[in-house]
């Protein structure tokens, strides 16, 4: 068997030389979280894993569902002898949740979270062999964000299976010494023909110089070299000759390259390759418009749930084919629900000019009582600005929702969930000031100067469905609540979209017995399936003040059988129906025809 999961894990930000860490690992469940007592840092472990994939997934080997408060691993990594001389970095894609990270038993990096990146800088160890311990704590009885990850023993209602410790790649690079390049932020203006690349540069930047070289497919458009300390962080103007503009859209989803370099007296020390998406996405009126063309978003709820791989999904192809299956169904875009997807997917969207909603799994939060408020909340903050700064430069991603179904406060002195609200609303717009952002999705909107506003309707019959959003006009939109509550404000005016619709049942494999729901009465038959879908979907891409909608969902989820395709994949309808009836012209965009 060949290294899992071997492509590049950070495909909008990479170096020549890496080295990839999955595989065959050692590995011990700490029942007691008294590893550490135990030595577990300085011996052996008892058993083995597939790294990246968690051990509650079959494609670890382990395939173990019950809580696991603790996990260790350990593996030997021979360091390879040319990186001699260099700082090596070891980086791990996303371990839930708490993790400890020693090199040759000594402690070197802690990280909180499990949707997120983090580094460990090892310095100069070219040619060792190194003995790398991580620890992951996952104990449920935490409050934390956590997305749809069950808190039983068994999957229920909307909570799924369990990921505890590595999920995502482990790998290691070399940089040099002195400095070496940050993860760029790419910011396109359209207006302005350019793009802004942000450099952020670790060391001593004293006499170095950093070169930028924007590339198409013909050869270099633009290269610039400026002196590397010049301001405390580069931000390099990259304009994009108006002969040679290309823009990024769903259509022709075309990406610039980047080239970035760090060099000293001529001589390249460091050197990153990247890509650029040149378009715009704007608010106007009741529109939000791509490169200034009012595109209805034709949204599919995407949980990134997998039958043996859990959160991980089991090869590279594996991400690209949701995206494939999605747009077959006459969908041009999704919300990644209640999950920090694997960069891996925002890249193949990139590709293939796939609309992406970037969402924070806090699901939940709001409904674990009065002492869970507090705790969790700068997690929350720390974390969702750890996605932003991951994702921000990605051209697909058109939206940002930090938080998920959030209610009223159940007291009036449950202050720290509108102080959540608000800060992440404005953490979002602060790291990215480009694109529309929600305070919540769907129940509670706090905060008025919100750019979009949405709600949530899982209503089954087509005419009451229609009733429930035939005042959106008159400043009197659906919402999921009562609607005097204060913590509902109200749309002004602006874009709306029912961010979560249909849900309908439909599973014919299921036996009697089985564990299997949808929202609504079930279908009797495919045809009654397709003529509700037909009816629902027809009232939002009728409605004069819809720019979209997002139809939940893309597969089964274990219990969960209301998707388009079965959680192993398989098709259930026609998809060439399902197309036919999506991508017909919206009200919206015939208003700009």
């Amino acid at each position: 068997m060949g290294v899992p999961r071997p492509e590049y894990p950070r495909p909008q930000f990479m170096r020549e030389e890496w080295l990839c860490l999955n595989g065959d690992w050692e590995f011990e469940i700490d029942h007691g979280d008294t590893g550490l007592e135990r030595g577990l840092v300085g011996r052996p472990l008892e058993g083995r894993i597939i790294v990246p994939f968690c051990p509650e997934s079959e494609l670890s080997g382990i395939g173990r569902t019950d809580f696991m408060n603790a996990v260790w691993y350990r593996r030997e990594v021979v360091v390879p002898a040319d990186w001699a001389g260099r700082r090596v970095l070891l980086h791990f894609q996303a371990v839930d949740y708490d993790t400890t990270v020693w090199i040759d038993g000594v402690e070197m990096t802690r990280h909180r979270g499990g949707f997120t990146p983090f580094t460990c800088d090892l310095g100069d160890v070219g040619g060792r062999t190194l003995s790398v311990v991580v620890r992951a704590r996952d104990d449920h009885r935490d409050p934390k964000p956590l997305g749809k990850q069950a808190q039983r023993f068994k999957n229920y209602g909307c909570h799924y299976t369990r990921t505890t410790g590595i999920w995502q790649t482990v790998w290691m690079e070399p940089v040099p010494v002195r400095a070496h390049l940050l993860r760029s932020r790419i910011t396109p203006d359209l207006a302005g023909g350019r793009f802004f690349l942000t450099q952020p540069i670790a060391g001593d930047r004293a006499g170095l110089a950093l070169r930028v070289t924007l590339r198409n497919g013909d050869g270099p458009l633009y290269a610039t070299e400026l002196p590397a300390n010049q301001d405390l962080t580069p931000v390099v103007d990259l304009p994009v000759p108006q002969e040679s503009a290309r823009l990024w859209s769903p259509d022709d989803p075309f990406l610039y390259r980047l080239d970035i370099e760090l060099a000293e007296d001529g001589d390249v020390l460091d050197r990153a390759e990247s890509y650029a998406g040149l378009r715009s996405v704007t608010v106007d009126g009741k529109a939000v418009r791509i490169n200034g063309e009012a595109i209805f978003q034709r949204l599919v709820l995407d949980q990134g749930y997998y039958p043996d791989g859990i959160l991980t999904a089991p090869s590279d192809a594996a991400l690209r084919r949701d995206i494939e299956l999605s747009i077959a169904a006459g969908f041009n875009g999704a919300r990644l629900h209640q999950k920090v997807f694997e960069e891996r997917f925002l890249y193949h969207a990139d590709r293939l000019g796939y609309l992406v909603w970037g969402e924070f799994p806090d699901w939940g939060f709001d409904a674990r009582g009065e002492a869970a408020h507090v705790c969790p909340s700068l997690a929350h903050l720390t974390q969702w600005l750890e996605v932003l700064h991951r994702d921000v430069s990605h051209p697909c991603i058109v939206g940002w929702c930090p938080l998920n179904e959030t209610g009223q406060p159940i007291t009036d002195r449950i202050a720290p969930l509108d102080d959540l609200t608000r800060g992440l609303f404005l953490a979002t717009k602060a790291m990215d000031p480009t694109r529309p952002a929600l305070d919540a999705s769907g129940y509670s909107h706090r905060i008025a100067e919100i750019d979009v506003w949405d709600c949530h309707d899982y209503t089954q019959d087509p005419a009451e469905f229609a009733a429930h959003h035939a005042r959106l006009a008159d400043g009197e939109p659906f919402v999921n609540g009562p609607k005097e509550t204060p913590w509902n404000i109200a749309c002004r005016g602006g874009p709306f979209f029912v961010s979560e619709f249909g849900g309908t049942w439909w599973n014919p494999e299921a036996a009697e017995s089985d564990e299997s729901w949808g929202y609504g009465d079930r279908p009797k038959t495919v045809d009654e399936f397709t003529a509700r879908f037909e009816a629902l979907c027809g009232v939002l891409l009728d409605h004069p003040g819809m720019f979209g909608y997002c139809y939940t969902q893309l597969t089964d989820v274990f219990q969960e059988q209301n998707g388009i395709f079965f959680f192993d994949r398989r098709a259930k309808f026609d998809l060439e129906r399902l197309r036919a009836i999506q991508t017909r012209p919206a009200a919206i965009e015939q208003a700009d025809a």
